[in-house]
Parts: C-alpha cells; sequence; structure tokens
C-alpha cells in the first residue's frame, strides 16, 4: 500500500522532471495572448455570418520514407502558435452554439496524442496540450473534424485559401489530406472551383464605376498570362466593355454568378496581408534577434575569409553562428556567390572549390522562431577591393543609402526602388558601361523591397510605408562574364542588403551592425577570427 510520504515524494520527483524539462526548450517564442489577438483581429475583419478556415501546411517528402524538416504555414502559426501538421483551424464571425448549450468563436482541431508515433517523431501537443500552452478554450482532435456537425452552407462566407494539391494521402485517417477532404464535402465545393476567377469577380463587384478602367486593364493583364481565363465570357466583356451602362450590366451578373456559393478564396488573403504587414512589439523582438544573428554571422565570416575558402565552406561558418545562437533553420536557401556565380540572383549551389581573388556576395538569413532576416553583403575574398570592385562596390553602397533615405512614413512601396535606380544609372553611365539610364536594368534587374516577418518575402498590401512595417533595400549591379562592357568589369557582383523598420522618426537599420563601406569591411576582414586555427584532418 502506498504511503502518504510515498504519493509526496513521488509527485515532487514528477514536477521537477517537468520543470527540469520545461527547462531545456526555449522560452521566448511568442505568447499565447500574442496569437489570440491576432485571430480576435481576423474575426474583426471578416464579414457578418462568415466562419474563417486555415490548413496546417502539408507534409513534404523529400526521398523515399524521409521527410523535409516540417515548417508550420506562417498564417496558421501566426494564428496558434501551433508547429504540427494534419490541423485545421476555424474562426467564426460570431459566437456559436454546441447541442450541450456551450458557445464558442473558434476551435482548433490537432493531431492526437499517439505514443508510438511520438517515439519516432517526438513528442505532440494535443488537445490538452492545445488548450494548455497554446490557450485554446475549445479544441478536438482533428480525426473529430471528420463527424464533426459543422453546417458551412448556413455562412454567407465560408473564408479559406485555395488548395495548391501538394498534400499526400497516407495511413493516418485524419492526415491532411482527409480534413481538406472532409472540409470539401461538408462545404460543398464545386469541383470546377477556380480560385484566380473568383478573385477576380469580387475584383470587379467592390470596383467602383469611376475606376472601371483601370481595373478592366488589370484583367487584361490576368487574361493574357492565364489563357484560360479567355474563355470565360463575363471576364472578356468586363475587359472590352467601353461604357459604365455596359460594366454595370456585367457587375450585376458577376454579382450573381459570386452568390452561386458561398465560398470565398478571395478575402483571407486580404485579411492576412493587412494583419502581417505590420508588426507588434512582440513580433519585433524576434524579428531583431534574427537580424541581429545574421549580422554577425556576417562579422566572423568576414574575419574568417580567405581566399582558399570555398562557397560551401563560408555557407557553413555563417549557418554555423546562426545555429550557435539557437536560429532554428534558415529563413531561404542561402546564397553565396563568388566572382561570376555572384551574377545568379539566386545561386544556391554554393559549390566554388576556391573562391580566389573575387568578391564574394553572400545573401542569408537566420529564422528565428517563426521570424526571418534577410541580410547580404559583398567582400573580397582577400581582404582588399580591387580599383574596379570598389567603384561598382560604391555605386551600389550610394543607391542603398539613397534608398533607406526613402524608406519613410507614408512614402510609396516603390520610393526606395526608383531612389536606388536614379543612382545606379547614374553611376554606371559615369563609368561608362551604359550609354542610357534605361539599359540600366541589364544590371539592376530586380528590385529593392519586399516585406520580412514570418516569410522572407512577407505578405503586405504594398500600399504607402506604415509604421513599424519592416522591409529590405537591396540595390545590386551585376555584370556577368560576356557582357557589353569593358572586360575589366566582367564577373563583377555586388549587392547589399539590409532590414529596414518603418518608424515616425525615419528608417531604422535593424542589420547596420554588419559593416557596408568598404573601409569599414577591409578593417573587420584585419581582424583575427576564431576559426584561424581550427583545422581538419586531410581525407583520402
Amino acid at each position: 500500500m502506498m504511503t502518504m510520504r510515498n504519493l509526496i515524494v513521488i509527485s515532487l520527483f514528477l514536477f521537477l522532471t517537468s520543470w527540469f524539462q520545461a527547462q531545456e526548450v526555449p522560452n521566448d517564442f511568442l505568447s499565447a495572448d500574442f496569437h489570440k489577438g491576432r485571430r480576435q483581429e481576423v474575426r474583426k475583419a471578416m464579414p457578418p455570418n462568415s466562419v474563417a478556415v486555415f490548413f496546417a501546411a502539408a507534409v513534404r517528402n523529400r526521398a523515399n520514407d524521409v521527410d523535409y524538416i516540417y515548417h508550420q504555414d506562417p498564417d496558421f502559426y501566426y494564428l496558434t502558435g501551433y508547429k504540427e501538421p494534419n490541423a485545421l483551424l476555424l474562426i467564426f464571425s460570431e459566437m456559436q452554439k454546441d447541442k450541450a448549450g456551450n458557445n464558442y468563436d473558434e476551435v482548433l482541431y490537432a493531431q492526437k496524442r499517439d505514443e508510438k508515433a511520438e517515439q519516432w517523431n517526438g513528442k505532440r501537443l494535443g488537445v490538452e496540450g492545445v488548450k494548455g500552452q497554446l490557450g485554446f478554450e475549445r479544441a478536438f482532435n482533428a480525426e473529430e473534424f471528420l463527424n464533426a456537425d459543422i453546417n458551412f452552407p448556413k455562412f454567407e462566407n465560408v473564408l479559406f485559401f485555395d488548395f495548391n494539391n501538394d498534400f499526400r494521402d497516407t495511413n493516418d485517417p485524419a492526415d491532411l489530406f482527409d480534413l481538406i477532404r472532409t472540409f470539401k464535402e461538408k462545404a460543398n465545393y464545386p469541383s470546377d472551383y477556380d480560385a484566380t476567377k473568383q478573385q477576380l469577380y469580387s475584383m470587379i463587384k467592390s470596383t467602383e464605376l469611376e475606376n472601371s478602367a483601370n481595373v478592366a486593364q488589370t484583367l487584361g493583364r490576368y487574361l493574357n498570362y492565364y489563357q484560360e481565363l479567355k474563355s470565360d465570357k463575363l471576364l472578356v466583356d468586363f475587359v472590352e466593355a467601353t461604357d459604365d451602362r455596359s460594366r454595370t450590366e456585367i457587375k450585376e451578373k458577376v454579382a450573381l454568378q459570386l452568390k452561386s456559393n458561398n465560398l470565398n478564396s478571395a478575402m483571407l488573403e486580404e485579411i492576412m496581408n493587412t494583419l502581417r504587414e505590420i508588426k507588434t512589439e512582440e513580433e519585433l523582438v524576434l524579428l531583431k534577434k534574427a537580424v541581429e544573428i545574421s549580422a554577425v554571422g556576417q562579422i566572423e565570416v568576414m574575419k574568417a575569409m580567405h581566399p582558399n575558402m570555398s562557397e560551401m565552406e563560408i555557407q557553413g561558418v555563417h549557418e554555423f553562428v546562426y545555429k550557435k545562437y539557437g536560429a532554428e533553420y534558415e529563413g531561404y536557401p542561402s546564397i553565396v556567390g563568388g566572382g561570376n556565380n555572384g551574377c545568379i540572383l539566386h545561386y544556391i549551389e554554393n559549390n566554388k572549390p576556391k573562391v580566389g581573388n573575387d568578391l564574394v556576395l553572400m545573401d542569408l538569413g537566420a529564422e528565428y522562431h517563426g521570424y526571418t532576416a534577410d541580410v547580404t553583403r559583398t567582400i573580397p575574398a582577400n581582404g582588399k577591393f580591387s580599383k574596379e570592385q570598389k567603384q561598382i562596390y560604391d555605386i551600389v553602397y550610394n543607391a542603398q543609402e539613397a534608398g533607406i533615405k526613402a524608406s519613410v512614413l507614408g512614402a510609396s512601396f516603390q520610393a526606395p526602388g526608383q531612389a536606388a535606380s536614379e543612382v545606379v544609372a547614374k553611376g554606371l553611365m559615369k563609368l561608362g558601361i551604359i550609354g542610357s539610364p534605361e539599359e540600366a536594368r541589364k544590371y539592376f534587374p530586380h528590385g529593392t523591397s519586399h516585406y520580412l516577418g514570418l516569410d522572407v518575402h512577407d505578405k503586405g498590401t504594398y500600399q504607402p510605408f506604415k509604421e513599424n512595417t519592416v522591409i529590405t533595400v537591396e540595390p545590386g549591379i551585376y555584370i556577368p562574364e560576356g557582357s557589353d562592357c569593358d572586360k575589366k568589369w566582367w564577373g563583377i557582383a555586388v549587392r547589399i542588403e539590409d532590414d529596414i523598420l518603418i518608424t515616425k522618426n525615419g528608417p531604422v537599420n535593424l542589420s547596420g551592425m554588419a559593416p557596408r563601406t568598404t573601409e569599414a569591411i577591409e578593417a573587420v576582414m584585419k581582424q583575427t577570427s576564431p576559426l584561424d586555427h581550427f583545422k581538419l584532418p586531410a581525407l583520402d
């Protein structure tokens, strides 16, 4: 018979065990209150009598019986904090009542606990974990959704992101395949549902007549890109309409078409773009940490760099720094391009054995607790910029300075790019590399800015800059071998990229601790590195 003393000892042991285990897990993730607040903001933006449906990301196979490391859908993570697959979130615009008389306005269906599966793939939160750690009052095992009494047709709008069909049917009776199949059945999802067409119909319906010409122009671009849309008479007629009467008639027909079902795959995109564009203080803490880690990585590589390093080794130093600081992943495939390889904008092979005396373009970003940085530096492998390298680098630096200066509250999203492009064009003309400003696009073929957050190219509205928005400013010049200019410029590629916080007091360079001027870079490259004496044995 167990005594009271034994019970106390066992209870204390279990408490201490769970307490120590808790200490082994990072404790600076987003709070349950943050995620709850984000769900409330979604609810505020939803139309009356509607339900929003979010699915967890798919598990993707790498090879045979090995999957890629699972990465949660950013929207799903933003709203829940849940990092496991095979899950479903429902958010209701108004309170619902179940058969027992309980009120609720959201519910999470999560993977159920499974001792055997957890032995292989790690512990699952389960329903109790979702309630206790993520703060959901109403949660069920995912398989309960299959028979849940949810009447989707009763809602005026069922909001969801349309499906990419990149998920598999596994032996799990409640995997993502089964959850989506069940949703489609419950929601009367038509087999010929076309999300792009639905989005364009919604655009037509919500457009004021005085803006019809602009919308018709946009629709025309869609029709040219998606040839299958040209078979849709309503879209074609709206593009070709020349008077308000015709457009009004088409708008009425479009409205009737949209009423044929209550499925809406356009509105959630607008809601999430608006929410995720502006970062909360809690988000900025994590984003700033990801940026700082990435900047430190650039500094440490500057110290360690030498001509005999390979691109892959350089990548490894960056990513070692990330892991040292507890960054779980890279925010995107690391780009390390020596010499002409830097002219390939998304070069990820990183397999050049020695970088020699070339410039090395390094575009990398740590992902810390879901938030990713995006920082690029270009440095001379031998520690000293040549005359031509410095001339090109200084143009890019001055262009970036102009772009950052233009990144102010209320400015258009295109303002940094326009400012940077003018500097690049003038600089290249002065060096005789181009003869007219229009030719600059040959050597500066991309924009300067995108949003940054849970995705490296994060969601946003692309409207004038708002406070607490984070963007990149990343001008570049790339002169591949064989270009129509003096050979002395061939193989020079320079990109400088920083992560900029828009504030009411002006732009703040979050990654500014990583040197940007040629003088500052050369000075850091003269410093010793902890890796200077790190030697591995030669392999046969």
